[in-house]
């Protein structure tokens, strides 16, 4: 076997970083130098205008941001707790079940394996406010339909729940593997101490769980944040802005409103918020974990 002394080790890892770096860093540089200039286009040229935080500065009187942020958060919280906890319960479903679990599986991962486009027309056929299985089911016991989509009361709500059904198979696969690897003397010895099912899972299972729902919850979190699939195919923002959410509202100002510059500075802010938020998450955790220990 060859032998690599250690400043061998670091520079045989240098290829793949300056890779790494070309196709992440380059990118986030980019959008951060179109931030603080106003794009414009003469004769098929891009023109850059320096203006400074001009864009930046514009961010805080920008309706359609407010109301992105606060739908964002919505879906953030609502979706990704239904996700941990749904996926968790999954989890622990197909691991009490044993052999017979490994039945399931394939159908509960089924929905993060469908396109998205497909995603959209199944569930618009479904909200359909004419001849929706939703609104057919209320009918059928006697309530009226609802216009489940076009409804500002009930748009955002009817999103959140596609997301919950689409990642909730990726929430259940992390949590398996958690309680899969779960050892099993520790239960065994709550078992033979008296300890009931609710206590076993409540004060031994739980806290081992942690980390993994943590950082479960952390990974969906930051995914939904992203959220655009869903909003983009069933609602496109509406109806008014009860479903805009901050990467549609990228999105419309990037491209349908051709302004650049102003779309990487909303770009690079969300970058930056969700950078910081997850830096306090993981100190948070961190010390969680330190303290327990």
């Amino acid at each position: 076997m060859p032998h690599f002394s250690p400043l061998g080790k670091y520079l045989s890892l240098l290829p793949a970083l300056l890779v790494f770096a070309l196709l992440a860093l380059l990118p986030v540089i980019n959008l951060l130098i179109t931030s603080f200039h106003e794009v414009s286009w003469q004769a098929g040229t891009k023109q850059m205008e320096w203006v400074g935080l001009d864009n930046y500065a514009d961010i805080p009187a920008d309706p359609l941001f407010k109301a992105g942020v606060i739908n964002t958060a919505i879906v953030v919280i609502f979706a990704t707790s239904a996700q941990v906890i749904i996926g968790l319960a999954l989890a622990l479903g197909c691991s009490a079940l044993g052999k017979k679990g490994r039945f399931y599986r394939p159908l509960i991962i089924l929905p993060l394996l469908i396109p998205g486009i497909v995603i959209g027309a199944i569930w618009r056929l479904m909200y359909n406010s004419e001849f929706g299985v939703f609104n057919l089911i209320l009918e059928a016991v006697g309530l009226t339909g609802h216009d489940w989509l076009g409804s500002s009361s009930t748009a955002l709500a009817s999103v959140i729940v596609v997301d919950i059904w689409h990642w909730t198979p990726f929430a259940f696969l992390l949590l398996l593997a958690a309680v899969e690897s779960l050892p099993r003397d520790v239960s065994e010895a709550a078992k033979i101490d008296g300890a009931t099912t609710w206590q076993e899972f409540r004060y031994v299972t739980l806290p081992l769980l942690y980390p993994a729902i943590f950082m479960t919850f952390l990974f969906r979190a930051v995914m939904a944040s992203k959220i655009f699939d869903e909003v983009f195919l069933l609602t496109s923002g509406g109806p008014g802005t009860s479903t805009e959410v901050v990467s549609f509202t990228i999105f419309q100002r990037y491209f349908l409103q051709d302004n650049p510059g102003y779309g990487s500075a909303l770009s690079v802010s969300i970058i930056f918020v969700v950078s910081v938020i997850i830096v306090i998450a993981l100190n948070a955790g961190r010390s969680r974990e330190l303290a327990q220990s």
